[in-house]
């Protein structure tokens, strides 16, 4: 009876920027480690010995820093953290094709294809935890379940370096006495209006007529709710293999009035963005901007050409007009970044051949600028325009 169900594991890393830092350093081992810095940063990641002080993930830094002063803060290193993910993603496909990334540190896999090969769900989920710990040196937690949302409430109930297997017969004891909050999709504003309808455990939701839960919450997220807390859910793992976006933000240490300095941090951030974009072979149709001002408040603004681009000029001429557009004189902003959407293969994209032709010689400098970096470092070849703008500590 068992077999007719789907066997999906959630996998998670154990503070995984800490761990990498641990591993990389041994002797910060038993030590409050804390992955961030700068004085308007938060924090990316914190061992368990922090965490025992209340420091937790997107704490501002200090804040974190009164909790525990004598913890070790360290400065954020995307590109090793990247690269031992990449490693723990390779093991994730030896075991299963089907495997869904939710980021560095996570993933969904569908091991039911693989039951007959490598054994039962519980023996695959130690499988890949041994050859993660002896190849990486880190410890992961996996969930075990026949869908995706009850495999990711498990990991989360056996961190760290545990493994839960929840079997299609038990999800409602598991489930039910659940605070509400452990439903996809309760954020604190739905978590609030569910507490005014008294509804307190998943039990109670699940109790609850799905049209009382429409009525309150809308359509979307009634029914949602009223699926989940039966422990429903019919999504796929959906392998991920190609990159949707690509981003890069900075929060300031103190708020920017001043535009020419905002400009030259737009003009950073496109410079790293689409340097990413082009190490992949890929151009993008959209350019979007975020601005994110001292009230916290945010906006964010967007345009889409019919022709594909990756050059950092070009880009960043999009990003400024979209900045200008705005007309925020005076205005106080904590944090900009600048977003690459609709990507697709191929550094050039389609030959522009209308009115107004993108410049082709900006082209080759930038694969020139490309290939010095890949040789001598990032950052070796800059705009003259960075070269007296100080860089920025917290890069997100």
């Amino acid at each position: 009876m068992h077999e007719e169900f789907s066997t999906i594991l959630h996998v998670d890393m154990d503070a995984f920027f800490a761990s990498v830092e641990e591993r990389d350093n041994p002797t910060l081992k038993g030590k409050p480690v804390v992955v961030g810095m700068g004085v308007r940063g938060v924090v990316s990641a914190a061992n368990y010995e922090a965490r025992k002080f209340g420091i937790h993930s997107a704490m501002p830094i200090g804040q974190a820093r009164r909790l525990a002063p004598h913890a070790i803060f360290l400065p954020v290193n995307h590109e090793r953290y990247s690269e031992v993910s990449q490693h723990v993603m390779e093991i994730f496909r030896s075991v299963s094709p089907y495997v869904e990334p939710l980021s560095l540190d996570e993933a969904f896999i569908d091991v039911t294809g693989a039951r007959r090969l490598l054994g039962t769900g519980r023996e695959i989920g130690q499988l890949i935890r041994k050859r993660v710990l002896d190849s990486q040196g880190i410890t992961c937690s996996v969930g075990i379940a026949s869908n995706k949302f009850i495999a990711k409430l498990a990991s989360a109930r056996c961190k760290p370096n545990g493994m839960l297997e929840i079997a299609p017969d038990r999800i409602l004891e598991f489930l039910h006495p659940l605070p509400v909050k452990a439903i996809w999709g309760v954020g604190p504003k739905t978590n609030e209006e569910l507490q005014k309808l008294g509804l307190r455990t998943v039990a109670d939701i699940a109790n609850t007529p799905r049209n009382t839960l429409i009525r309150a919450l809308g359509e979307v997220s009634g029914t949602s709710l009223y699926e989940l807390a039966w422990g429903r859910d019919y999504r796929d793992v959906e392998p991920e293999e190609i990159d949707k976006s690509i981003s890069a933000a900075e929060t300031f240490e103190t708020d920017i009035e001043d535009q020419e300095i905002i400009l030259r941090e737009f003009l950073r951030l496109t410079e790293k963005a689409t340097a990413r974009m082009r190490s992949k072979d890929m151009s993008a149709r959209t350019i979007s901007i975020k601005v994110r001002f001292a009230d916290f408040k945010t906006i964010s603004r967007s345009k889409t050409f019919a022709l594909p681009m990756s050059g950092t000029k070009e880009v960043f001429e999009v990003a400024k007009s979209l900045f200008i557009s705005l007309k925020l004189d005076r205005a106080r902003i904590r944090l900009v970044g600048v977003g690459l959407e609709g990507l697709m293969d191929g550094v050039d994209g389609p030959e522009q051949l209308e009115l107004g032709e993108r410049d082709k010689g900006w082209r080759e400098a930038t694969a020139a600028i490309d290939k010095a970096s890949a040789r001598f470092g990032q950052g070796s070849v800059r705009p003259a325009r960075l070269i007296d703008g100080s860089t920025p500590e917290n890069e997100s």
